[in-house]
């Protein structure tokens, strides 16, 4: 069997968690095993938080559209409903943006979405 050479592949790949791990206390930034634990650790929390950042978002968007509602007459599920019936399709993303930044335009949509449950009640 052939002698393989690495050369500098074995450092490289050292030097790039130890790099990763810089800033972190103690061995943990110093000693390649202990900085590749940590480095992963790392990586392994910043991946969840990702996707708990979506989450996150879409609670604060729905607790904003909420109170701009509550403020309008309505609360969420009626102003959502009623935007469903009337066929205005923007996101909570934008609905809540207007709900902050806007307010006669939120108005507005609320004044739709009642009109909208109105017109199904009868």
């Amino acid at each position: 069997m052939p002698r393989v050479k690495r050369g500098h592949k074995r450092v490289e790949r050292r030097k790039k968690y130890l790099r990763l791990a810089k800033g972190y206390w103690g061995a943990k930034s110093r000693l390649h095993r202990y900085a590749k634990e940590a480095v992963q650790r790392a990586w392994k929390f910043a991946y969840i938080g990702r996707r708990l950042k979506k989450r996150d978002f879409r609670r604060l968007w729905i607790i904003r559209i909420n109170a701009a509602a509550r403020q309008n007459g309505l609360n969420y599920t009626q102003f959502m409903h009623g935007l469903k019936l009337a066929g205005v399709a923007l996101d909570r993303k934008v609905l809540a943006d207007l709900a902050v930044r806007d307010a006669a335009a939120f108005a507005e949509l609320a004044s739709v979405a009642k009109a909208a449950l109105a017109a199904q009640t009868t």
